[in-house]
């Protein structure tokens, strides 16, 4: 039988719970299922669906609005009893199984988004049978690199500060210590590349590529999650190389509105609160300012995981009667993180951590470990231990 284990390198999970995962699905089609249904596209593809926000969006739509799905992700499946694979990869065999139970279309493409002969393989599919069209269009890719389609080049993104370097205080859940980090600045090169990597070009290329397919609707909506942050994750985040990545989806956008513009479609950029996910939790200091946020959040009943957001973004603002949009017309679902008192109160937390206090009940650590260890199975509510051997989870189908 396999015994799972959490392996954490520095603040990197590279174990995973399948059954954890499994479980960690229900658990989240559950709340959706326990919030009602609501009104929302039927045909939605999902560009980077295997995990955090694009898993949640596609349970939210699946199982609160009874909408057929098509999953883009690059996961790997299980090898040995010491290689059993990504999480992302058991997180889509959940969600086709539990889907297919409704009478869903659950479609899982495990290949590499960004060539041209993924955007072709779904394109043939959504036209041959998946009903010829589709009326939502999301994407949630996060990647560390990126091949161009038509070059050939490979490029690496970089979490750099931009200008001067940014010293402040991280952790390091292995360890469980509290340190201090200094994040170089980027070169021109590193930052070029940072946004052909994250940036939104992969996003104009699809919906182009949809659009000349013609299997885009009338009135699609396409969405791309953003975030902004505060001035206490500033230095490293909006005005680092992840904060240029964003502002080029920013200018993509307008260039989908602008090819959508024929058929009244609308390109989307959803700025999204912070959350627990695989990438965040790597991201220099940004573990800190989580655990002073979640503190202040929980305090006030205003932190949220990704399928509490996911769904409260689709159910609620976009497909209901709360959006909340800025001069950009970017959709703002981050305003609670971004309230004022909330801000002041997690600054002023953050300023007293320490190596001593840091995993104490001062703060939300607890939640934010909870909540990465659930990203690979482990600390899942509900969970209960089963066997299984390693022939039958490679027999699972994607």
């Amino acid at each position: 039988m396999v015994q799972f284990k959490q392996n954490i390198r520095g603040n990197v999970a590279l174990g995973v719970n399948p059954l954890g995962l499994k479980q960690e699905v229900l658990n989240e089609i559950d709340y959706v299922k326990n919030k009602g249904p609501y009104e929302a596209p039927k045909k939605v593809l999902i560009i980077g669906a295997s995990s955090s926000y694009g898993l949640a969006t596609r349970i939210s739509l699946a199982f609160g609005a009874g909408a057929d799905t098509i999953g883009l992700s690059y996961e790997k499946g299980p090898k040995s009893e010491r290689n059993l694979g990504t999480a992302g990869w058991y997180n889509n065999i959940a969600f086709k199984e539990e889907a297919e139970k409704e009478g869903l279309i659950a479609k899982n493409f495990v290949m590499d988004a960004f060539s041209h002969e993924s955007k072709q393989e779904v394109i043939d599919y959504i036209k041959n049978e998946f009903g010829g069209k589709v009326d939502l269009v999301v994407y949630s890719l996060a990647s560390g690199r990126r091949t161009d389609p038509d070059t050939g080049e490979t490029y690496m993104s970089s979490i750099k500060a931009i200008g001067e370097p940014v010293v402040g205080p991280n952790i390091n859940m292995q360890k469980q210590t509290f340190f201090t980090e200094t994040l170089d600045p980027a070169t021109d090169q590193e930052i070029h590349d940072t946004v052909k990597v994250m940036g939104g070009e992969d996003w104009e290329l699809w919906m182009r590529a949809l659009k000349e397919a013609d299997v885009l609707t009338e009135g699609v909506l396409t969405t791309n999650y953003s975030y902004l942050g505060t001035e206490l994750n500033h230095p490293y985040y909006g005005g680092g190389t992840l904060g240029r990545a964003k502002a080029d989806c920013d200018e993509k956008a307008d260039n989908i509105n602008a090819l959508l513009k024929d058929i009244n479609g609308k390109a989307l950029i959803v700025v999204a609160t912070a959350v627990t996910t695989k990438a965040s939790s790597v991201i220099p200091f940004f573990p800190v300012y989580c655990i002073g946020l979640y503190k202040i959040m929980d305090e006030k009943g205003t932190h949220e995981t990704p399928i509490m957001h996911q769904d409260r973004i689709y159910r609620e603002m976009i497909y209901g009667s709360n959006p909340e949009y800025d001069e950009m017309g970017r959709l703002r679902p981050d305003s609670w993180e971004l309230d004022s008192d909330t801000q002041a109160k997690t600054k002023e937390l953050i300023m007293k951590l320490n190596d001593g206090n840091f995993n104490s009940d001062m703060t939300a650590y607890d939640i934010f470990y909870k909540e990465f260890s659930n990203l690979s199975g482990f600390m899942v509510d509900n969970y209960e231990e089963q066997d299984v051997t390693i022939e039958e989870l490679k027999a699972l189908e994607y």
